[in-house]
């Protein structure tokens, strides 16, 4: 349908407004619906039927027709949704409002504490958050997982890689078999295994044997062998035993012993090799040996550990020299900067190039402005002795333990029975287990259960010394035997009276009890006679030994045969020994 309205062609965009609102407000205020019919009629027709004026006689003929809404469903569901969106245009402009009055971003330096504070403090941390949400991860980038190799994948690698064929193959992958190939009903074995075997602590040569293939009656065999050069159970632990066997007799058969070879010795290396008549020998092979001690000479300067061991000298006759020193004289007064140590080591060269460091001969120390220090090894005991023959100097007593002291020697109020009475010792503070050692030489005059003192020991010393030591969890010596300073006579616990692991000690002179801490005494042993001529002798002849020699590459006396890196030199050398050349 059409609705007429005579409007002039140059009406205006003011005019055009007027018209668009007038519909509206028609569309708003609601006219009453009109028959399908009544937009055929005329528009002045229409009008006059209604009863109202025509728009020419209200507005003219050169004013605009005014907006009449449209009549039926369209009209009425046009209407609805012009009224949804102005509804929705105005409660946007409503919320745009409010928002843009809310302050929610207030500068957070200015009323601190207020409503608005917190509200800015609230929009600050809930920004922050969505930030943190959003941010990105440094996680390494994935890539594709590395290659696992099993020792089958690594087998065969190995397989593939360019080796001296002499070698032989030292795995049994293949590449795939092709058409080519034709199966076989027995693949072949090797013809000798090599295998080597490390001697460990607690074993001997024959289980090695056995454990490496080796038939019983080749073990039995060859360990006699060996017996015949050196005691079984004088091969060192961690010994390295390299065993070859043979080709089988036949199928299913036990291996034979082909070679065995191993250091017996420092000077002596054995092996034991099956000849040409098929049975086994003994072969000896001496190494040898140059026995020169190593002598060490330095200045002491800021540590003398550091000094030594850059001048060349080993770990252990460091802590020997330390010790000889410490048991002669006050290390911290006996050692200065500006001193010079010297110590002799016993040492030995092998000509295949091994060394060995063995005991601290000598400890020498010269000042420049004082006494030299000459001590040197000597006798079964291997105490130090001077250069005049008399014996390392034992300077005060040593400590039980090494533990504070947490009770003095004299009165005091028992902690168990709850009365004041002489405490006739020290306490020393000590775990449960802590070894305890005699403080100098002695004889235990009695070990067992004591009273109150629990599990005790007592020993006899020189000068009508006598030392007790209570609470003992375990005792380590007993009745009448000789004790060295230093030796474990038992271990700390808490028999007897006592509230908790610790150490009592007591010292008795002449049967009176004294206070252990104000006792200082120093022994001595002397060499007279013959012994302090051979002495003197030995010392002198010691030190003319020069200083770092012993660390020069030695100078064999006679060629040294060296071990063939060939396959077929190895095999053409055991063929040689085997046929006694």
């Amino acid at each position: 349908m059409k609705w007429h309205s005579k409007a002039t062609p140059d009406i205006g965009r003011d005019q055009q407004y007027s018209i668009t609102n007038t519909r509206s407000v028609v569309a708003a205020t609601g006219y009453r619906r009109r028959d399908l019919d009544y937009a055929d009629q005329p528009v002045d027709e229409a009008w006059a039927d209604d009863g109202a004026p025509s728009p020419t006689e209200q507005h003219g003929d050169d004013a605009p027709a005014p907006f009449r809404a449209p009549v039926g469903k369209a009209a009425g569901a046009r209407a609805r949704l012009a009224q949804y969106v102005a509804t929705t245009g105005n409660l946007a402009r409503a919320g745009i409002a409010k928002v843009e009055q809310a302050d929610l971003a207030p500068d957070l330096a200015q009323n601190i504490g207020s409503p608005r504070w917190f509200r800015g403090a609230a929009t600050f941390l809930s920004l922050t958050a969505v930030a943190l949400a959003f941010w990105p991860d440094f996680s390494p980038v994935e890539a594709a997982p590395a290659v696992r190799l099993t020792d089958q994948a690594r087998d065969e690698f190995r397989s593939q890689t360019i080796q001296p064929l002499a070698l032989g193959g030292d795995t049994g992958n293949h590449m795939a078999a092709t058409a080519l190939v034709r199966p076989l009903a027995n693949a072949p074995e090797r013809p000798q295994l090599e295998t080597t075997a490390t001697l460990g602590r607690s074993d001997n040569l024959a289980r090695v044997l056995s454990r490496q293939g080796v038939g019983k009656d080749d073990v039995t065999r060859a360990t006699d062998l060996v017996a015949q050069a050196i005691a079984l159970d004088e091969i060192e632990p961690g010994t390295q035993i390299d065993v070859t066997l043979g080709r089988r007799a036949k199928l299913g058969s036990q291996r034979p012993l082909a070679e065995m070879r191993f250091r017996a010795r420092f000077d002596l290396s054995l092996a034991v090799a099956r000849g040409g008549d098929g049975n086994l020998a003994l072969i000896r092979e001496p190494i040898e040996v140059d026995e020169t001690p190593l002598r060490v000479r330095g200045t002491v300067g800021g540590s003398l550990y550091r000094s030594a061991r850059a001048a060349g000298a080993p770990a252990s006759a460091i802590q020997a020299y330390l010790k000889a020193l410490g048991d002669h004289e006050d290390l911290d007064q006996a050692l200065q900067p500006d001193d010079t140590f010297d110590m002799i080591v016993s040492y030995r060269r092998a000509a295949t190039g091994e060394r060995q460091a063995g005991k601290l001969l000598y400890a020498g120390l010269e000042r420049p402005d004082g006494k030299p220090i000459q001590l040197m090894r000597w006798g079964s005991d291997d105490q130090f002795y001077e250069a005049s023959g008399v014996g390392e100097q034992r300077a005060g007593l040593v400590s039980p333990v090494p533990g504070p002291i947490i009770s003095r020697y004299g009165m005091r109020r028992h902690p168990i029975l709850r009365y004041k009475r002489m405490h006739a010792g020290v306490d020393f503070r000590a775990r449960y287990g802590t070894p305890i050692v005699a403080p100098t030489d002695g004889r235990v005059s009695s070990a067992g259960r004591m009273g109150g003192c629990g599990n005790a020991v007592k020993l006899s010393h020189n000068g009508g010394l006598t030392t007790k030591f209570c609470h003992m969890s375990r005792i380590a010596v007993s009745g009448g035997q000789r004790v060295r300073r230093g030796q474990i006579i038992g271990y700390v616990g808490s028999t007897g009276l006592s509230t908790g692991p610790h150490l009592h000690y007591e010292m008795y002179r002449g049967g009176r009890h004294v206070d252990p801490l104000s006792v200082r005494y120093v022994t001595r042993a002397t060499l007279s006679g013959a012994d302090l001529k051979r002495f003197r002798s030995t010392l002198s002849t010691l030190k003319t030994v020069e200083a770092g020699v012993a660390l020069e590459d030695m100078h064999p006396t006679r060629p040294v045969a060296e071990e063939p890196v060939r396959e077929i030199d190895r095999v053409a050398l055991v063929a040689r020994h085997r046929d006694g050349g």
